[in-house]
């Protein structure tokens, strides 16, 4: 059986969108419709695809993630991202959050410290990025599909299986991204740390000097950093996680955009508005329009 067809098999029969799967941080989901190029966030997670392919775009570069590349984000990532389904061939796929606990008592077990320094002692890897599915992870994850389809073995064999998954990604080509996540020094640890700080406290003055401080670094040094591992420099992507905030309220509670753009700490509507079209392609008030028709 072929690596797709073992990930088909056993996937649930849903609707168009996210389906929240019997054991927490898993989730299922399904596109019909090619999606053009947009911005979006990705938690620390593994996202694998069943059928179809996504195209992620982040600081100049793109790659590929599909039925034969899965994607490892280490580090909460705004990035551009495109989908390709349709109908006949839906994009189908799950995504498996990362918990930070399992994670570092894996690479505990497996006695991976030493790679850990020898993968990330030139350079810092990238937040994000794809890796070739290989036959023992399509095991992994077809197996994991098949058992989130019964309450029984969700809860029995689910978190089992999660970690198998896991452990199937530290012996794969993206594997010293989770080592500089498990790390807890070192400068990838210190941008994840401001990362978590960022994510907290999006709405309030936050610049460079103030938070390379928190982590004890100079400000040339983090804001270095901070780009080797997002492909942004800490206050564009401040400004990516205020405006997708900004629009998940508005989304979300149907609040005005005078109001989200105040609760993410903007001081000017106007400013706002601008760059949420710059980054959205289109004004708040086009997008409330636009939900409103659908």
């Amino acid at each position: 059986m072929s690596q797709t067809s073992t990930l088909l098999k056993h996937f649930p029969a849903m609707e168009t969108g996210v389906l929240e799967s019997p054991l927490q941080g898993v989730r299922f989901f399904k596109s019909t419709q090619p999606i053009p190029r947009r911005p979006l966030i990705y938690d620390p997670s593994i996202c694998i695809l069943a059928q179809g392919h996504k195209t992620g775009y982040l600081g100049g570069r793109q790659f590929r993630y599909d039925a034969n590349n899965y994607l490892v984000t280490s580090v909460t990532m705004p990035f551009e991202c495109e989908t390709f389904g349709c109908p006949e061939e839906p994009l189908l796929g799950l995504y498996i959050d990362i918990e930070m606990g399992q994670l570092n008592e894996l690479i505990s077990e497996m006695g991976l410290q030493t790679e850990m320094g020898k993968a990330i002692e030139k350079t810092l890897p990238r937040g994000i990025g794809p890796a070739a599915l290989d036959e023992e992870m399509a095991d992994a994850v077809g197996r994991l599909i098949k058992a989130l389809g019964s309450e029984a073995e969700a809860r029995l064999l689910g978190p089992g299986l999660v970690r198998e998954v896991l452990f199937r990604a530290l012996g794969g080509t993206q594997a010293p991204v989770l080592y500089s996540l498990a790390m807890y020094s070192g400068n990838f640890s210190k941008v994840a740390q401001v990362l978590k700080i960022m994510q907290t406290h999006y709405a309030e003055k936050l610049d460079v000097e103030h938070l390379a401080d928190r982590v004890h670094m100079s400000s040339s040094a983090f804001h270095r950093a901070f780009k080797e591992v997002t492909s942004e420099s800490p206050m564009q992507y401040l400004k990516k996680i205020r405006l997708t905030k900004a629009r998940d309220l508005m989304v979300r509670e149907s609040i005005k955009a005078y109001m989200a753009a105040d609760r993410v700490g903007y001081e000017s509507p106007s400013q706002f508005s601008r760059e949420f079209k710059r980054y959205f392609g289109q004004s708040p008030a086009e997008m409330t329009r636009e939900l409103r028709a659908a």
